[in-house]
């Protein structure tokens, strides 16, 4: 574990350079983290279970699911109280990421800063678990058997983390046919179908209702702002960046719209068509004389500065093959010659050192994903319910929440003797600091 001496492993906390003794001080840090946490369940044993499950998360161990987190943990007999935990038992889980937004948004939060929207898959075996169905699964690039949820991220100068997520329920797990599924998942009876950027509208919109997290902008790829009803649904005052398909179509001069010429036979023309004018897709428009592309630092990466051309320039985009409100188009050609695009609403004058600065804002969530399966069991549960899945999440939030925090606090306190930090005061096993054996 990342929290015991004789098992500790310095790659969970990444950009740090930490001692074991560093490593053998964290555990009292993490127990007060999750104290903070307290108010949210019934009963001390509840407080209890939640240390020892976020414990795990931040171990080493391959295995990131109940079972062998209490084994590791705990004992052989709270195997079943920790599942229970996860699935069951009475806690507060609005309260928690209440809670996990609210201490976040104390070291994050910017006026600048981008609320990020994604979707994130995790292959599954069987049928059983919540919400599994063969679907698009990015994690290997294919149609396959996976669940997928929804996340909502923050990004700003600050730092990063994510704030929500829910689990996106196929159309299919509303059918006749999986009513005893949804009951045996503990699905809420009100749970209705949604598509995942109407599922991401409703997150969005309970972040900025709580006013934690202010920000200038919204960020998603593709499956998103392709939308247009999610992108015009967002909060008043936020700008979107949003990425497109490279087969995305837009007009490069404003055509004429009209009802054609009436041809002397049937109905007259009542739908108006484009008169005068075509329209190219992005992937054309990026080959043109009209893309003027410039190189730009946009980034510093770990290995030196993130290099690549960059364009923008304002189009009219087709929806429905008429022309929209006129926006910005920006595109980015990396190294190895692949183009990324995206669309803005940002406005006409915004400097182009902006709009490179907010092409990078939505990086941070792909990183907390990755972050998330590598490191923290994002991706490794063995839960089948709804409360389960989502209860796991939100402590997949908190751990990366503490890891961001260490990454802080060593930064600043490098040089430091380690001995006369907070954080190197405990020396016991974990399990006995939790309060079993």
């Amino acid at each position: 574990m990342v929290i015991r001496p004789e098992n500790w492993n310095p790659a969970v906390m990444p950009c740090m350079k930490l001692s074991e003794e560093d490593v053998r001080g964290l555990a009292d840090e993490l127990l007060s983290f999750h104290a903070q946490y307290n108010d949210c369940f019934g009963r001390i044993e509840h407080e209890r279970l939640g240390s020892a499950y976020l414990f795990g998360l931040l171990s080493s161990s391959p295995v990131k699911s109940a079972e062998p987190i209490a084994l590791e943990l705990l004992n052989a007999q709270a195997v079943r109280s920790l599942q229970k935990f996860m699935k069951s038992y009475h806690w507060d889980h609005e309260q928690m990421q209440a809670t996990h937004q609210e201490l976040l948004a104390r070291t994050i939060a910017s006026p600048e800063g981008m609320l990020s929207v994604d979707s994130c898959e995790s292959p599954k075996k069987g049928k059983e678990s919540v919400g599994v169905a063969r679907q698009y699964c990015g994690e290997v690039g294919k149609v396959d058997n996976c669940q997928s949820g929804v996340f909502l991220g923050y990004a700003s100068e600050k730092g990063y983390g994510l704030l929500s997520c829910r689990l996106y329920m196929p159309e299919v797990w509303f059918t006749k046919e999986y009513e005893e599924r949804r009951k045996a998942t503990l699905v809420p009876e009100d749970c209705t179908f949604q598509t995942k950027p109407e599922i991401a509208r409703d997150l969005i919109n309970e972040v900025v209702q709580r006013g934690n997290f202010p920000a200038k902008w919204v960020g998603c790829d593709a499956v998103f702002g392709s939308d247009w009803k999610f992108l015009e649904s967002l909060p008043e005052g936020l700008t979107y960046f949003a990425g497109i398909h490279s087969n995305a179509r837009v007009f490069l001069t404003k055509p004429k719209v009209g009802l054609p010429a009436y041809q002397g036979r049937g109905r007259h023309p009542q739908t108006p068509l484009v008169l005068k004018g075509r329209s190219y897709t992005v992937a054309e428009v990026a080959r043109t004389k009209k893309c003027s592309w410039s190189r730009a630092v946009l980034a510093e990466g770990a290995k030196g500065p993130i290099v690549a051309d960059v364009a923008r320039l304002r189009v009219w985009p087709s929806r429905g093959g008429l022309p929209g409100d006129k926006l910005w188009l920006f595109l980015r050609r990396t190294t190895d010659g692949e183009i990324k695009y995206a669309f803005s609403d940002a406005p006409a004058e915004i400097p182009f050192e902006e709009l490179c600065r907010a092409s990078t804002m939505r990086w941070p969530i792909e990183q907390c994903f990755q972050d998330g399966k590598s490191q923290v069991g994002m991706n490794q549960y063995e839960h089948r319910s709804w409360p389960a899945w989502h209860r796991h999440m939100i402590y997949v939030f908190l751990a990366l929440h503490f890891l961001f925090r260490l990454r802080l606090h060593f930064k600043k306190n490098s040089s430091a003797d380690v001995a006369a930090s907070p954080l190197a005061l405990g020396r016991r096993a974990p399990a006995e600091i939790i309060g079993y054996r």
